[in-house]
């Protein structure tokens, strides 16, 4: 099948052959033939060499999603299939159903089908159509997420910014059998937590965490801790199922904090165990300083800083000073649990975010431990930006 064919200006073939998905519009010096946003393009070097084959949206600043370097392959319904049967093939040996019923079976550009992703709750699947060539050929991928999965219901949260970027609504409901119910309760490492996969933050849960989760709790056991940005507890039930004296959950989200309640309830822990703070964890971290209130474990697991190259400078500052308080409340000895999911946050930058809020702090720090996303949500070597959350398990002296 012939396609139409974007040329690249000379000297911007490189990302293309390293494989990485994306390519700008800056890059492109012509796009010959008639053809539709979101439809298959031929990419070309400037001395017209075929590089690789992905689906065009003119609308966006990424103007073409890259899925193939194989020209013998086409971009037809078997190739989908392909790619989500690899998917769900490296999920099966990872042996997550063992430990849990909530994971991430389909990750976008790491899983080489930029664009969609896929979350599995138990019976249900959540998806997200981010891209204009995804939303074309959503019927067909929810087909073969149903056949292979044989999940009750899949349902639909593309609701995030980025489809703005590509010319697309918000869009949300079933797309494939059942409602999902208000809630659902999910396992994971041994306990159990009621989710929203209707309205919860990303598709319901913080999954990527889930390693992390248990990675932490061992250094909590008789601590008290505050989970900082706690939304729905998850840090609160490993870190007292591990034997933590008591915990503060601090979020902005009064709703969020009942679910905490709930889901602490839900694993046997009982309302004395437990503190809940509604409020800004700039302010509310600054007053506890203020009154002397002091702990032995401090969580920091913030929202996303850094949305654009623009944002960095003033993210880097939000992530110092929420460092910077937090380290005035933790007791020698202390431990510090310090996360950004800002992917334009690299790992080394956020290590020295940290050491320059330490040093304003006064206070000595040992990284024991350095933590990222778990492996259902998997970094493709030719996508660094794949890689976002980054973690430290810190000392605090």
């Amino acid at each position: 099948m012939r396609h139409a064919c974007l040329i690249l200006k000379p000297g911007h073939d490189r990302p293309v052959r390293r494989h990485h998905p994306w390519i700008f519009s800056g890059a492109v010096a012509e796009l010959e033939g008639r053809i539709e946003d979101g439809e298959i393009v031929d990419v070309y070097s400037s001395e017209r060499e075929w590089l690789a084959r992905g689906y065009l949206n003119r609308r966006s600043q990424i103007i073409v999603r890259l899925l193939t370097w194989n020209p013998e392959e086409a971009i037809d319904e078997s190739f989908w299939e392909r790619r989500i049967d690899r998917a769900l093939a490296a999920r099966h040996l990872l042996g997550l159903d063992q430990i849990t019923d909530a994971y991430r079976l389909v990750y976008a550009e790491n899983d080489w089908i930029p664009g969609l992703i896929v979350d599995r709750y138990g019976d249900f699947l959540v998806i997200q159509s981010l891209t204009l060539g995804i939303e074309r050929r959503k019927e067909l991928l929810v087909r073969i997420l149903a056949e292979r999965c044989h999940p009750t219901g899949i349902y639909e949260r593309s609701d995030l910014d980025v489809r703005a970027k590509e010319g697309l609504p918000p869009a949300d409901g079933v797309r494939h059998g059942e409602m999902p119910p208000e809630r659902i309760v999910i396992r994971e490492h041994g306990h159990l937590f009621r989710v929203d996969i209707r309205h919860g933050q990303k598709t319901g849960f913080y999954l990527d965490q889930r390693e992390n989760r248990r990675r932490v709790a061992p250094y909590l056991a008789g601590a008290r801790v505050l989970n900082a940005f706690s939304y729905t507890g998850a840090f609160a039930v490993y870190a007292l199922a591990a034997g933590a004296e008591s915990v503060v959950n601090l979020d902005t989200s009064a709703e969020a904090l009942a679910e905490a309640a709930i889901n602490l309830q839900l694993n046997g822990f009982p309302a004395s165990r437990f503190e809940n703070i509604e409020g800004d964890a700039f302010r509310v971290l600054r007053q506890f300083r203020a009154s002397g209130r002091r702990f032995q474990a401090v969580i920091l697991d913030p929202p996303k800083f850094a949305f654009a190259q623009a944002h960095l400078e003033r993210a880097a500052r939000g992530y110092k000073d929420i460092n910077l308080q937090a380290l005035h409340l933790i007791e020698p000895g202390g431990i510090l649990v310090t996360f950004s999911c800002s992917g334009l946050v690299s790992a080394d930058l956020f290590q020295k975010i940290v050491f320059a809020a330490a040093e304003d702090a006064g206070r000595e720090v040992q990284i024991l431990e350095r933590l990222g996303q778990a492996p259902d949500h998997p970094v493709r070597l030719s996508f660094p930006e794949g890689e976002y959350l980054k973690g430290l398990i810190c000392r605090v002296w």
